[in-house]
């Protein structure tokens, strides 16, 4: 009696350790911490349907789905890459990058990522009435640019001289399409503040995006051994525990939660004990 009682125990502890967890904490090999979230509810509501995990990591904007390569926490960055964007050995058909307001405010693109516009024509605005957009990007210009990368040498090659280009920041292409630009092609190139003397085919090209974290008070969440979400309806803040009890600010006492396992409610431990006790009065009564 005391072993079906043992193995009865044991079984219905570990259904309780195999309730899932109501976030996945990862797509691929990238980690998925807050304020990011993959299901919906899941992170912080600012950060609603930005991601989406297939076969790999992908950033959601109205211009397309955008491969991310790696998120930081600690700097709070994401690196993004555009399969669609030319880079130095590549040349790509028109493409605009395009994101919503709200990602323009939350997750706009690093001070250290510089997009470079190609092949304008002399009666581009920035190369007119906006020419204070283009900037000096660490001494490099458009000669080098189209001297050094064999995808951008057939600009040189169709004008017999060098068209015009413009370093320039996401604000640029945030506020004026390419064709307004009247530039055929762009590229951008990420950590740009150490790119002093190195040529076009050491950069870097992606795209870095720099987000900020909502102060919403979700440590104490966390510290319960709950993850951080929201309610998919008012958007206010929720403290996920299980699959199916959730709390506003923090999981109930009581919870034992262990690196690695799943997080049970404590009401399931009352359950387990409960249990026991029925069969301990059981067994004396026989």
């Amino acid at each position: 009696m005391q072993m079906q009682l043992l193995l009865m125990l044991t079984l219905f502890t570990l259904q309780l350790q195999a309730i899932p967890t109501p976030c996945k904490t990862s797509c691929g090999n990238i980690p998925i911490n807050y304020p990011f979230g993959l299901e919906d509810g899941c992170g912080a509501p600012q950060f609603r349907h930005m991601l989406n995990c297939s076969t790999d990591l992908f950033f959601q904007t109205p211009s397309g789905a955008y491969k991310v390569e790696s998120i930081d926490y600690g700097k709070k960055t994401m690196t993004i890459y555009d399969p669609s964007m030319s880079t130095c050995s590549i040349l790509q058909p028109h493409h605009d990058f395009q994101m919503t307001d709200i990602q323009s405010a939350i997750i706009p693109p690093s001070q250290d990522t510089v997009f470079v516009l190609l092949n304008c024509s002399i009666d581009s605005p920035v190369l007119n009435h906006y020419k204070y957009l283009c900037f000096n990007f660490a001494g490099h210009t458009c000669d080098e640019l189209y001297g050094a990368c064999n995808a951008f040498r057939v600009f040189h090659l169709l004008t017999n001289s060098s068209p015009p280009c413009c370093f320039t920041s996401y604000g640029t292409v945030k506020f004026m399409s390419m064709n307004i630009l009247d530039c055929t092609h762009y590229t951008s190139v990420l950590n740009t503040d150490n790119l002093k003397g190195v040529g076009p085919l050491d950069w870097v090209y992606g795209i870095k995006l720099s987000f900020s974290v909502p102060d919403t008070g979700c440590e104490s969440c966390k510290r319960s051994g709950g993850t951080c979400g929201f309610d998919t309806d008012t958007e206010g803040l929720l403290c996920l525990c299980s699959s199916f009890a959730n709390s506003t600010r923090a999981c109930a006492a009581g919870n034992m939660i262990s690196k690695g396992q799943k997080n049970v409610p404590w009401t399931h431990y009352l359950l387990v004990l409960l249990v026991v006790a029925y069969f301990h009065t059981r067994v004396r009564l026989l």
